[in-house]
């Protein structure tokens, strides 16, 4: 395929077009637990994430953020609930008399491609350069051509604004730049949903902004997003809705205007007036 043929093909992914316009919600969980040995870090959570939805997940350190996203991965495996990815089980399958039976891993990483994850610290592979980050995934799960894969690679990584960065190596990048090839990186898997852990608190301050716009443009052209962050700003601007979340719950969720300026919960405004003021 043609360096054209690829940009017009990942326009489509980026604005929706290849996905469906149904009423299936892409994330859908309900009364979700998650212990580790005793610890209860997930407590009864439900959310519905809509196609196109930008939510922002806010909350204190070990509120459940970072879980509760690994969760929808199977990055981490639910300890009771159910948690559906684009009306299919994460992870698992039902059996007939209601319990959960551990999907194959074959299908598993079938389902993840659907999924992109970008973490906190990057996780490039440090021995490729960016180019080849970006294109390995899809050689070898989708079985792509190395030409088609590196013109697609060279594709996102010009959308993120990194052109003349497609042969150098991390080690040679800013960290707002890796954050960046890691961004491309997991679009190149054309997923339906985007998850964001914490996707700037590892970067210096001037490199926050350059990231965030990569974000913003991506909500703007349809990609369904759910992201944990400290940025309220970002969450002001960009989330269609606000989720906060402390000790494993969800304390409350509505849109950004309303629950940053006007939170019902004693733990929202308690939280919300370390972190605005």
């Amino acid at each position: 395929m043609s360096e054209a043929g690829v940009a017009t093909e990942l326009d489509a992914v980026s604005n929706g077009i290849t996905h469906s316009a149904e009423a299936t919600p892409v994330v859908r969980a309900v009364a979700v637990h998650k212990w580790f040995g005793r610890l209860h870090v997930l407590d009864d959570v439900s959310l519905t994430v809509a196609q196109g939805e930008v939510v922002v997940v806010i909350g204190p350190s070990g509120s459940g953020k970072t879980t509760l996203l690994r969760c929808m991965n199977h990055l981490e495996r639910i300890s009771d609930g159910r948690m559906w990815i684009n009306g299919h089980l994460i992870g698992y399958r039902e059996a007939a008399d209601g319990r959960l039976l551990d999907e194959s891993e074959a299908e598993i990483a079938r389902q993840r491609e659907a999924i992109g994850f970008v973490f906190q610290h990057f996780n490039l592979f440090p021995h490729l350069r960016a180019i080849e980050n970006v294109a390995l995934a899809p050689i070898k799960v989708r079985k792509l051509e190395r030409d088609q894969a590196r013109a697609q690679a060279r594709q996102l990584l010009c959308r993120v604004g990194l052109e003349d960065k497609c042969e150098v190596y991390p080690r040679q990048l800013s960290g707002g730049q890796r954050q960046r090839v890691a961004i491309a990186r997991a679009l190149a898997m054309k997923p339906s949903l985007m998850l964001f852990d914490e996707p700037t608190s590892a970067l210096d301050p001037e490199m926050v902004g350059e990231v965030l716009e990569v974000m913003r443009e991506l909500a703007s052209e349809g990609m369904t997003m759910v992201v944990a962050s400290h940025e309220m700003g970002f969450a002001r601007s960009v989330a269609d809705r606000v989720v906060m979340m402390a000790e494993g719950r969800i304390v409350e969720s509505g849109p950004p205007g309303e629950l940053l300026d006007r939170p019902r919960e004693q733990r929202t405004q308690a939280f919300l007036s370390k972190v605005l003021h």
